[in-house]
């Protein structure tokens, strides 16, 4: 099933996505970016997606996805206490902290805070070795996750994602943990919208300066080193006609902090004001209740497993026309949610998006006479 619903993404994703390329996107001075539609799950727009980077501190959001897991498994709660390791300590001096010490018993909450709002890498080792015992195995962890994930072109080398040749990813691969995070852990995810943070008696204010611009924008995170340039992961939500809509755009490697704060706004705002995103068919939404042969019922209704949404430059969303082609004739035994045909979105003639269609039920065979009977009038059809 999920193999199926990653099937589904893609071809909505790529016919509709050469549609979207009509509309010219904005000059981003950023080295690679990227912008999702994440309730159609649609790229709208990028420059080199699959171009290899730094992810700097955006490697926390992993280590933070990780954190989420297993306080969602009760491997970890949020008031339990930790101690401070020497290396947690001892992480870059030269690089952001929360300022946590090995005299220290600090809240997993406290650690959550300290890595997403002001970006602690004492943080992230602390969380890593709370969740794994030691980050070795954590980051051991954060590679599985990254692919199972699809994260096809990353590598974590560490929790905080200091520089190193075996830390790298795509903003591709980024925008895919950002939808996940958002997706999987909403309510943890929240942490990403706070504006600061003090801990220890020291206040830091959360690196994301959308969150002050924009009240629309809700998370998610900044990353800089010297050699990664300043990025920022960023995402807003806002309401479009009937559909609220969330957006995630990724802006790697631009030369300042005021930089990737203005191109991302650039981006999310061309998003918005651009596009539609539409809901086709809702989850079990019966299109058709075609005729099945050799089957325990005569007929069976086709749909689709999930929600379907596009989004579609404004205006194309009217003039969108569906045809269906099935695999005709539908032959029992039928599994629940098997393929049995196509349905194709066209917009003037020219398909915008193929959408795999699915049987709701499962439909056994019939018995013997009834194979029998329906073997002699498929003979004749």
């Amino acid at each position: 099933m999920k193999k199926f619903i990653a099937a589904l993404a893609l071809t909505v994703l790529s016919i509709s996505s050469a549609l979207a390329q009509a509309l010219p996107p904005p000059a981003i001075a950023a080295k690679s970016w990227l912008l999702l539609d994440f309730t159609s799950n649609q790229v709208l727009a990028s420059h080199e997606p699959t171009l290899r980077i730094e992810p700097a501190s955006l490697s926390k959001i992993m280590t933070a996805y990780l954190t989420f897991s297993a306080l969602k498994e009760k491997r970890l709660d949020l008031n339990q206490k930790v101690g401070v390791s020497v290396r947690a300590w001892k992480v870059d001096s030269s690089s952001s902290k929360m300022f946590i010490d090995p005299t220290m018993q600090v809240s997993i909450n406290d650690l959550l805070h300290g890595l997403m709002i002001q970006s602690g890498n004492d943080a992230a080792v602390a969380l890593a070795e709370a969740v794994a015992g030691t980050e070795d195995a954590f980051v051991n962890l954060m590679n599985k996750e990254a692919e199972r994930m699809g994260m096809k072109s990353t590598r974590f080398g560490n929790a905080h994602g200091l520089p190193g040749a075996d830390t790298y990813s795509t903003v591709q691969d980024l925008s895919l943990l950002a939808a996940h995070v958002i997706r999987d852990y909403p309510e943890f995810y929240k942490i990403d919208s706070i504006k600061s943070f003090t801990f220890n008696k020291i206040s830091q204010q959360n690196r994301n300066r959308l969150l002050w611009l924009d009240p629309t924008v809700d998370g998610m995170k900044t990353g800089h080193t010297e050699s990664a340039g300043y990025s920022l992961i960023a995402s807003a939500k806002r309401q479009g006609g009937s559909t609220e809509r969330r957006l995630i755009s990724i802006v790697i490697g631009t030369t300042s902090d005021q930089m990737r704060t203005q191109e991302s706004q650039k981006l999310l705002n061309w998003g918005f004001q651009n596009f539609d995103t539409v809901k086709l068919y809702s989850k079990g939404q019966a299109i058709e209740t075609p005729q099945v042969w050799k089957g325990s019922s005569n007929s069976v209704k086709i749909g689709f497993a999930n929600d379907i949404y596009v989004t579609v430059p404004k205006g194309v969303a009217e003039k969108m026309k569906p045809v269906l082609e099935r695999k005709d004739p539908l032959v029992a035994p039928i599994a629940q949610h098997a393929k049995v045909g196509t349905l194709r979105m066209m917009v003037d003639g020219k398909p915008m998006a193929e959408l795999p269609v699915l049987a709701l039920d499962q439909v056994n065979q019939a018995g013997m006479f009834g194979r029998a009977w329906d073997s002699m009038r498929l003979w004749f059809k």
